[in-house]
């Protein structure tokens, strides 16, 4: 695997390392070592995934709250998304900055987003499916996100926004730190 620094601290792109033969390609998508050796978590307690039918469609902005936070890799397994975090640790350098990325069934890259981060993605085609591993278990009662449109963060989304649930299309302004970091 390769993993690249995203511009946001903690957060990293992760890339497949093909071996091609004359049957198709062969490739490590998670390694307890690999993940170990820089230093990222690699004990994951969910595998969840995610089916949206439309285009233009936005899930997100989530995460969980200490002290259930948690560190998510997330990976388009069918179609295209618009990947975005937005880094919500009060101490970091890129404190409520956000960075897109677009992850494919193509391309097959992974997004290792780290504890403090808000995650959502948007479609960029029709039939998409996502897949998650997630290092904590899902707490309701920490459970929260940021409004996709938030104008402090200004995320710029590829595509008019389609279909967007009414639970995220209601979160509040952003007010303040909701993780530690």
């Amino acid at each position: 695997m390769l993993f690249q620094q995203a511009l946001l601290g903690g957060a990293f792109i992760i890339d497949p390392e093909l071996h091609h033969d004359e049957r198709g390609f062969f490739a490590r998508s998670f390694c307890t070592r690999e993940f170990g050796a820089k230093g990222l978590e690699s004990h994951f307690v969910q595998h969840s995934i995610s089916s949206t039918a439309r285009k233009g469609t936005v899930r997100g902005m989530h995460f969980q709250k200490p002290p259930h936070a948690e560190v998510k890799v997330v990976t388009c397994t069918r179609g295209a998304i618009f990947d975005a975090v937005v880094d919500l640790r009060p101490s970091s350098q890129t404190y409520l900055k956000w960075q897109g990325f677009e992850l494919t069934a193509d391309n097959r890259r992974r997004l290792y987003i780290p504890e403090g981060f808000a995650h959502g993605f948007q479609t960029l085609t029709d039939d998409v499916e996502v897949s998650y591993l997630i290092s904590a278990f899902y707490a309701p009662e920490s459970a929260s996100g940021v409004r996709h449109d938030d104008p402090l963060i200004g995320i710029e989304w590829p595509l008019s926004i389609g279909l967007i649930s009414e639970k995220d299309r209601q979160w509040p302004p952003f007010e303040g730190a909701p993780s530690a970091g």
